[in-house]
């Protein structure tokens, strides 16, 4: 039987969440100690635990069909990979980072400076659209280092919570760009495992829809069931149940988490009670 072939990262925290990701999905993974190749016991899935680095060749290959992966290192690469779903974990960007001590003013302070980075491809096209012209220094590891041994002036690197530029008596100054893991695709995949990937996608809204959604359940007097519904977003409409107690509904729908709180407000002073938040495991439309 045909098996779709997925590359995700052979170790640190985009495997992590990559592995809890297809968990999520309802796929069980056989991976003993150290393989690098393992099979799924109930979903036509093979996994490959690649390097990070080596992934986006794999893909324009053909080696592997698929693979999560960070977008930033699709850029890095300059391959021509499409990338169907952004995944929303793994969150960084790519910036430029000097020392603290320094006065910044604006990107032309990057004129013949010496960088060093670990993306020299994206340094280099993104000072190339600004019209900067710098000394890059390709260093794999460990770049935050650098500037305080004397090998460059600023750096580039990615960046997530700024706790390493701290530590390393760095400022970051301009963010290049914003990253996220994604599941992208080979150039190469063939029409049947096309067809397993679009399943393997489906699972993955699905779960991702749940993580950032929230089920919402609430008591309405009948009287202002109007002006409630208008507050609720919901898939379609709101689920309406009359309750027990003459003149009173309760109310049912789905929110988006990055709009939580402004609507609960909202329908707290339309004269909505009982409101109760209940976690979504997966949300399938």
């Amino acid at each position: 039987m045909k098996k779709l072939r997925i590359a995700i990262q052979k170790s640190g925290r985009l495997h992590e969440e990559s592995i809890q990701l297809l968990k999520e999905c309802g796929i069980s993974i056989d991976n003993g100690k150290d393989q690098l190749k393992a099979t799924a016991k109930n979903f036509p899935m093979e996994v490959y635990y690649l390097r990070n680095g080596d992934i986006p060749k794999y893909l324009l290959d053909g080696v592997v069909d698929c693979a999560i992966i960070g977008e930033n290192v699709l850029i890095e690469k300059e391959y021509d990979i499409p990338f169907i779903q952004k995944l929303g974990f793994s969150k960084c960007r790519v910036s430029l980072a000097i020392p603290k001590g320094e006065s910044y003013t604006d990107i032309n302070f990057f004129n013949t400076k010496r960088i060093a980075t670990s993306y020299p491809n994206t340094v280099r096209n993104y000072l190339k659209s600004k019209n900067v012209t710098a000394d890059l220094h390709l260093i794999n590891g460990s770049v935050e280092i650098a500037p305080n041994i004397g090998l460059s002036d600023a750096i580039c690197d990615i960046v997530s919570s700024g706790s390493t530029l701290f530590k390393n008596n760095l400022k970051e100054v301009v963010t290049i760009l914003k990253s996220e893991a994604v599941l992208a695709k080979s150039p190469d995949i063939d029409a049947i495992s096309s067809d397993i990937l679009e399943k393997l996608n489906f699972r993955i809204q699905s779960v991702l829809m749940g993580r950032t959604s929230k089920y919402v359940l609430l008591n309405a007097p009948n009287e202002k069931l109007n002006e409630i519904i208008s507050i609720l977003p919901g898939m379609r409409s709101p689920t309406i149940l009359p309750l027990a107690e003459e003149g009173w509904s309760s109310v049912h729908s789905v929110l988006q988490q990055d709009t939580f709180w402004e609507i609960i407000d909202q329908l707290k002073m339309a004269g909505a009670e009982g409101i109760l938040v209940c976690p979504i495991e997966k949300m399938v439309v």
